[in-house]
């Protein structure tokens, strides 16, 4: 397995990460043990979770992954070797967030990232964590599907300094290594990037926002920016919630399948999407290639892409998109995707 800078931090981690958001919730504590043994085993030593999951979130299974990851750190004594990620959740500004956790104390102020931290530890059974992400920005601004911008004059965020300050005071207590943030813009990267320039304050180390051939709005504004500012991104949803995989083309819906036991999604089962997945799916079978696959390698090939989280139910489905790693996808298959993403643009933003 490929390891890659962590940003300026020194440390090296896999190209492929294992995402946690099902477990609590599809997977249950013994399967979430099994597929950490298996991606330590293929050479994944990133591990991404957040005191929110699983997902859908909800108040009586919230923080149960972090809890399966601690209890499988406790058996095993394996600290040492993974690179431990979670994130703190941000304030429940628009419908659907998850006002549940922490009793809503939600803004990314000291004092709530201090109880936040505090509780993800206990939970991971860890003393601390080596990437600590801001899950969403405390703003509100276009992210989880949102493509246009819309102003919200009377709102009062907490100042990206305070935030920062308060990351800085986690780093000095020795519970956060490093930071980094997740579901941003490029005015919020380049903010983060100043204050810590300027004001000596940490400097994050990833952007851990969509990527995938249904989603390459990262191109737009942050390609650069992760690419000269040292910023790597940790894709998350490469197969677009299993999409790609070609799983649900004509109104399929596998039985346990994630699109079929939520309707929340959306923004993965508009009609572009559809049209847009089955002209991947057939380009890669075309060339011989799992189309999850080839549209994980797709991901892996970018070189502003740090880490590809990729997520699993099953051990099968696991290795399948762990061996993506090794797959270099030829110059006829590059040239299809660009055909096909000049006829269907980021159809599930």
């Amino acid at each position: 397995m490929q390891q890659r800078p962590l940003g300026r931090t020194g440390l090296q981690v896999s190209a492929i990460a294992l995402g946690t958001m099902t477990w609590g919730q599809q997977n249950t504590e013994a399967d979430a043990h099994a597929q950490l043994d298996l991606a330590l085993d293929a050479g994944i030593n990133l591990i991404d979770t957040a005191e929110m999951y699983p997902v859908p979130p909800r108040a009586d299974t919230q923080g149960l992954t972090e809890r399966h990851i601690g209890s499988w750190l406790k058996k095993t004594g394996r600290r040492q070797d993974i690179v431990l990620a979670t994130k703190v959740t941000g304030p429940a500004r628009q419908a659907g967030r998850p006002g549940h956790v922490r009793d809503g104390r939600l803004l990314l102020t000291r004092a709530n990232l201090f109880e936040a931290i505090d509780l993800s530890l206990q939970r991971l059974q860890t003393d601390h964590i080596d990437l600590y992400q801001l899950h969403w920005p405390d703003r509100s601004t276009n992210m989880f599907g949102q493509l246009g911008y819309t102003h919200v004059r009377d709102e009062v965020p907490t100042p990206i300094e305070e935030t920062l300050s308060a990351l800085q005071a986690l780093v000095q207590a020795g519970k956060v290594r490093h930071i980094g943030i997740s579901n941003e813009t490029p005015w919020g990267l380049s903010r983060y990037l100043h204050l810590a320039d300027t004001l000596g304050l940490p400097r994050v180390a990833s952007i851990q926002n969509p990527y995938s051939l249904v989603n390459r709005s990262f191109e737009i504004g942050l390609a650069e920016m992760a690419i000269r500012e040292d910023v790597g991104l940790l894709a998350y949803s490469p197969l677009a919630f299993g999409v790609l995989s070609g799983k649900y083309l004509g109104g399929q819906r596998p039985e346990g399948a994630r699109l079929s036991l939520f309707d929340r999604f959306t923004r993965y089962t508009n009609d572009n999407t559809a049209l847009a997945t089955q002209a991947y799916v057939a380009l890669f079978r075309d060339h011989g290639i799992d189309p999850a696959q080839g549209a994980l390698a797709y991901v892996n090939s970018r070189d502003f892409v740090s880490s590809t989280i990729i997520g699993a139910t099953s051990l099968a489905q696991l290795r399948s998109n762990i061996d993506s790693h090794a797959l270099v996808l030829p110059q006829a298959v590059l040239d299809g995707i660009e055909a096909i993403h000049r006829r269907y643009p980021n159809p599930a933003p």
